[in-house]
């Protein structure tokens, strides 16, 4: 079956500051998100996995590659976009920064419906998305401002900002990262059954893999611009291969090992090693298990062929097959 969204040898290059070399925030990715499939991309801040989402949504053009959805190239014209900007809608991260302070949640769900020129009956449309985002009877919340609501409810009138629209995938940037434990927990079910009741895919962004665990069918890890291991969430949560996933695990709260203490910050965009991207801060380099394997040296000169988007695949010299 063919994906819903497809990214295809994807590069986003900013220029340099102040004559500086350029900064390739994305560098190369293919990924794929397929009909009522919820996909994870995790990796730390600055590892370029916002701006992949906002190409996804064409908020930031490629530099080259393309984006596909639902089998069509992604379109630039202003009308194009608006078009596709109604099948694919965003939810981010902080519900108090995407809600106006003085509309009521009515005219704040309402808003995507007037932008698009809704013909049907917007109160209907509005009470409707409420109910599904899980605010319940919806007429309750018409009237009411983002100050009046928990944090909780708020990400949930953003959620139904979204629904209104009737898309067939969101893209949600870091959705919980704000909430409390309990909250967070109520959000993720959330969005499990939008995907199970209405067949809704999403591309969950976030620096936190055991959400990834919670709510991901499958699980593509970023560093430095590219895609460094994908499958399923349970091959790679359950079994990493590349080290930067191994790391990024070892600090959950449940790991079985040792925190991994990943050395420095990751690296510039606009510095991108020669070799595996990774290696200076690498674990299994530091530690001479790269060199007992006799690949020490390629991995800090040889660089990996950039992942396909499909099966199981990690981008690790040593680990990588």
């Amino acid at each position: 079956m063919n994906p819903l969204l497809s990214a295809s040898d994807l590069h986003v290059v900013f220029p340099g500051r102040r004559g500086g070399p350029p900064a390739r925030a994305v560098d190369g990715v293919h990924l794929d998100i397929g009909a009522g499939e919820i996909v994870a991309l995790v990796g730390e801040s600055g590892c370029g996995k916002t701006t992949l989402a906002r190409s996804l949504l064409g908020l930031v053009r490629p530099t080259s590659g393309s984006v596909t959805f639902a089998g069509a190239p992604l379109s630039y014209r202003s009308a194009a976009l608006k078009a596709y900007r109604r099948r694919v809608q965003l939810v981010l991260q902080d519900p108090s920064g995407s809600l106006n302070p003085r509309h009521t949640v009515y005219d704040a769900v309402a808003e995507g419906l007037r932008i698009h020129g809704y013909g049907g009956d917007e109160r209907a449309a509005v009470a409707s998305a409420l109910s599904r985002a899980g605010l319940r009877p919806p007429e309750r919340f018409f009237l009411r401002y983002p100050h009046e609501l928990s944090g909780g409810q708020r990400q949930r009138v953003v959620i139904a900002g979204a629904l209104v629209l009737e898309p067939e995938l969101i893209v949600a940037d870091e959705p919980v990262a704000s909430l409390d434990a309990s909250v967070r927990g109520e959000i993720l079910a959330l969005l499990l059954r939008l995907r199970d009741k209405l067949g809704l895919s999403a591309l969950v962004v976030t620096h936190d893999l055991g959400l990834a665990w919670n709510i991901a069918d499958r699980v593509a890890v970023m560093y430095l611009g590219r895609i460094v291991e994908t499958g399923t969430v349970e091959e790679v949560l359950a079994a990493p291969r590349h080290p930067y996933t191994r790391a990024l695990l070892s600090v959950l709260p449940e790991s079985p090992t040792a925190p991994v203490v990943l050395a420095g910050e990751p690296p510039d965009p606009s510095r991108v090693p020669a070799g595996c991207r990774f290696h200076a801060r690498c674990q299994v380099l530091a530690s001479g298990e790269a060199e007992r394997a006799g690949l020490a040296s390629a991995c800090r000169t040889r660089d990996l062929p950039v992942l396909n988007g499909h099966g199981r695949e990690a981008a690790c010299h040593v680990h990588g097959a």
